[in-house]
């Protein structure tokens, strides 16, 4: 077995279980702990686990205070390059996220614009403005602000946007965008399918990294919008899957 599918084994048991232990994984997979060990290193690096004494737990979300203080001038600038993609009279869709919250403070007083976002954070901000706003109502995760679940992702069944701005958890080495939870990847392909256009807007922090959840491809977006500068190897990946960056 390659270590990628060892790995990918290793994630989906933690995914499931919410932890595993060295000596376990080393039976089951039928490697040594040295190894399994190796594996648990290199999948806390991709920001998928937690070591502890003996084996790995669950990553947790990183919460919403955390996220807004982290690689805040990336975010501006992201959002002041994001703001000219809106037009007066544009129906937007808003991702949950700092960066998509930077991205409603450039863009609400833009005239005659409805906006719906899953993010209370960004519904905070938006009530005071002269945007029409629509909240996409679901069970709340308390730690980042944000709705999800049947109920959020239903909703969206009934709209169109005629823009959407997208975060991520983590872009992989494959160009591949992720999230921590299986509710959010299935909100966010679903919000994705109802923009006529759709932006992924991320900081140079979510390159090279793996989640637990596979949203979708660089690919499925209109364009990427980030401060990171892929390698010479991403950006030969990136351009013959199509994939249109917009550096920052």
């Amino acid at each position: 077995m390659l270590a990628a599918e060892r790995q990918a084994k290793i994630a989906e048991l933690i995914r499931v279980q919410g932890s595993v232990q060295v000596d376990d994984l080393a039976h089951d997979l039928k490697v040594s702990t040295m190894t399994i060990r190796r594996d648990l290193e290199k999948l806390q690096e991709d920001n998928i686990l937690e070591r502890c004494h003996g084996g790995a737990v669950a990553k947790q979300e990183v919460t919403y205070a955390d996220k807004s203080t982290s690689h805040m001038q990336d975010k501006v600038r992201l959002a002041a390059r994001c703001a000219p993609l809106v037009s007066a009279g544009d129906n937007i869709y808003l991702d949950a996220g700092t960066t998509t919250y930077e991205i409603a403070k450039a863009i609400q007083n833009v005239p005659d614009i409805m906006v719906m976002t899953n993010d209370l954070e960004i519904a905070g901000l938006l009530k005071n403005s002269q945007a029409e706003l629509l909240l996409c109502g679901g069970m709340v995760q308390k730690s980042t602000g944000s709705m999800l679940g049947y109920y959020a992702t239903h909703m969206l069944e009934d709209f169109r946007f005629d823009v959407g701005f997208f975060g991520a958890a983590s872009i992989n080495e494959e160009l591949e965008v992720f999230t921590p939870t299986v509710d959010k990847a299935f909100l966010k392909r679903k919000a994705l399918q109802r923009c006529r256009k759709a932006y992924l807007v991320v900081d140079e922090s979510k390159f090279g990294k793996q989640a637990v959840t596979k949203v979708n491809h660089l690919a499925d977006y209109t364009a990427v919008i980030t401060t990171g500068r892929l390698s010479a190897e991403d950006r030969k990946k990136a351009e013959k899957s199509d994939v249109r960056l917009i550096y920052v």
